[in-house]
Parts: C-alpha cells; structure tokens; sequence
C-alpha cells in the first residue's frame, strides 16, 4: 500500500481556510500565472533570455549564438513575445530583441537561487 500524507484527524481548521479564501487569486489569474511558468519550461527560450540579458540583439545574432536556425529562433522569440517577456523595436529592416523589463531577470534569478540551494 502506497504511503498517505493523510492527517491523522478530520479537523477543519476554519481560521485558515478563511484566510486561504481571503487571499487565493482567481482562477483566471491562477491559470495565467501557470502558462507564464510554462513559457520558462523550455531550455532555448531561457536561453535567449540569458543572451537577451547582455545585449539587445536581432534574430540572425541570436541564432549565431545558439547555433541554432533564424527560423527556429523566431518562433520562439513569438512565444516570449506573446508572454510580455521580450520587447522588439525595428531599425531599418532589422528588427532588435531585448528583456521587456527587469521582472525577467528577477524570475531567472530567483529560479537559479532556488536550485543551487542544495548544491
């Protein structure tokens, strides 16, 4: 029989259930807030964002830096777009990447912190 993290009595503790209620966001902010955490689930858009932490770049400088095609790197730069996560300006026909704002460096930051706590 697999172990149960069960409480040992059936008590309800009204208090702080109260409080959990007062303060759990809604569920269509729960949800957003779930698909921005999957935005950072996939290591080539960290990645971009670790060269977009450097410099403000267009999409042939990142692909040269990650070795990757212009075509791959476009799609996901659509992804942190679409997440509020990068920012584009255009300059002549190119068009240049960069962090939307500091929020970005501060999840990374955070993220990094958490998993080289043990290490």
């Amino acid at each position: 029989m697999a172990d149960c993290e069960c409480c040992e009595s059936i008590e309800i503790h009204e208090d702080l259930l109260k409080i959990v209620n007062e303060t759990m966001p809604d569920e269509n902010e729960l949800y957003d807030l779930a698909e921005l955490f999957k935005v950072f689930g996939d290591s080539t858009r960290i990645r971009i964002l670790y060269v977009l932490f450097e410099a403000e770049v267009c999409v042939c400088d990142l692909a040269q830096a990650l070795n990757m095609t212009q075509s791959a790197i476009s799609h996901q730069l659509r992804i942190l777009k679409q997440n509020k996560l990068v920012k584009n300006r255009r300059e002549g026909k190119s068009i240049f990447y960069s962090l939307a704002d500091d929020h970005v460096r501060s999840i990374i930051a955070q993220g990094r912190e958490h998993i080289e706590e043990d290490l």
